[in-house]
């Protein structure tokens, strides 16, 4: 079956499904700070939906047109569910089904996600049964369930199930995130995915920190054709971002930016407040006022948190600004891309029904490593409304 799959770079980049993480918003912050290459829903639970509906798995699937291309993630334990959902998915217009055969947690462990890695046969059902629904089928899973050679055996049954692409996380469900991804582990997976399903598309996974690093385990390990991030954007929003320049962030940017097209999502977002004295205005307004005023011609490794000794632009050229300019300049974009966040949080309320306190996981990406960053952090983790994260932000850019 030719698909999205057969289309994508080499190597291409995703951004890993994260429960109450990677929704509809913050997909959307990622996609301005810099954006992958395929989006991945966050995981979805195909019983909870055959028996419940949408109430039960919360807005999950909430999509934007400009997503593109975007893959639903399911799980569960009955093929039966996880062909119904395959198939609303695609009524709802994602591109693929990917099948989590790995997550860890023991609420999924009890009907999917790595449990699956000791029913194979199961885990077989599942994938033919998201078959049915005619778009692309892919499984994201670990090296095993409890030891790290259980690897072979598993990967084997999974590659000869023909799955468009088998992503990797290079742990075993045992071991969580608490011990180093086993990156020693690549070439024997490649070695084996060239024998049993060449065909098949091989994705990594773990203890990758953004484009640079990926880009560094495949110049070793040319066979694997992607790489997928998921904390690393908690370290770095601009972990997809190339090495070359970012674009220059002024108003002429949006004209090549993809504008949303909203035939199986919510209305398009028409209230912002990027600044505090700022009401009602378009969407092609907000992003405008988001991007206007940003530095253009910045190096994304000199404008990420944590840059050390960096010089960046300041969007004159040929000038260069020291390491306390450039902070300055990266404080004002990341809040910028906070208060981005504010307002889909806002905006996809309606649909999403996600507490406020949900929010605060994410104040670390934007409010760190510059000067005041802590107290700041601090005191946005007491407030209780996104208008009260706003106006402490507003009277600390005063």
């Amino acid at each position: 079956m030719k698909s999205f799959w057969n289309d994508l770079p080499h190597p291409f980049f995703i951004l890993a499904p994260m429960e109450a993480v990677t929704d509809v918003v913050f997909r959307h912050v990622v996609a301005k700070a810099a954006p992958p290459d395929v989006w991945f829903s966050e995981f979805t639970n195909a019983t909870g939906w055959v028996h419940a509906g949408e109430k039960a798995i919360g807005g999950r699937l909430l999509k934007t047109d400009d997503e593109n291309p975007i893959v639903a993630q399911i799980w569960g334990g009955e093929p039966g569910d996880m062909e119904q959902l395959a198939a609303h998915s695609k009524q709802l217009g994602y591109h693929g089904i990917d099948i989590n055969m790995g997550c860890p947690a023991k609420s999924a462990v009890k009907s999917g996600g790595s449990a699956l890695i000791r029913n194979p046969d199961l885990a077989a059902a599942s994938i033919a049964a998201a078959k049915t629904s005619g778009l692309p089928v892919s499984v994201k899973t670990r090296l095993g369930y409890t030891y790290v050679d259980e690897w072979r055996e598993w990967l084997t049954h999974l590659l000869r199930q023909d799955i468009v692409n088998l992503t990797i996380h290079l742990r075993t469900k045992k071991e969580m995130s608490k011990v180093p991804a086993h990156h020693e582990l690549i070439p024997d997976i490649v070695k084996l995915r060239d024998e049993i399903a060449p065909h098949t598309l091989l994705t990594i996974n773990g203890d990758i920190e953004n484009r640079a690093h990926g880009l560094e385990i495949i110049a070793k390990n040319p066979g694997v054709n992607g790489v997928m991030i998921g904390r690393g954007v908690f370290h770095d929003p601009f972990c997809f971002a190339e090495s070359l320049p970012l674009p220059s962030l002024t108003d002429s940017s949006l004209e090549e930016s993809p504008r949303r097209s909203l035939g199986a999502g919510p209305a398009p977002l028409d209230v912002t407040r990027l600044e505090p004295d700022v009401n009602k205005q378009s969407e092609t307004q907000m992003v405008q006022s988001f991007l206007r005023g940003t530095t253009s011609e910045v190096q994304p490794k000199e404008f990420l948190p944590g840059a050390k000794n960096s010089l960046a632009r300041n969007g004159t050229e040929g000038k260069t600004i020291g390491t306390s300019e450039a902070s300055g300049a990266n404080k004002q974009y990341l809040i910028k891309l906070l208060h981005l966040h504010l307002d889909l949080f806002d905006h996809y309320q309606p649909q999403l029904h996600r507490p406020f306190e949900t929010l605060k996981r994410f104040f670390k990406i934007y409010i760190r490593e510059f000067d005041g960053a802590s107290e700041l952090r601090h005191t946005l983790m007491q407030t209780k409304s996104t208008d009260e994260v706003r106006a402490v932000l507003s009277k600390h850019s005063m």
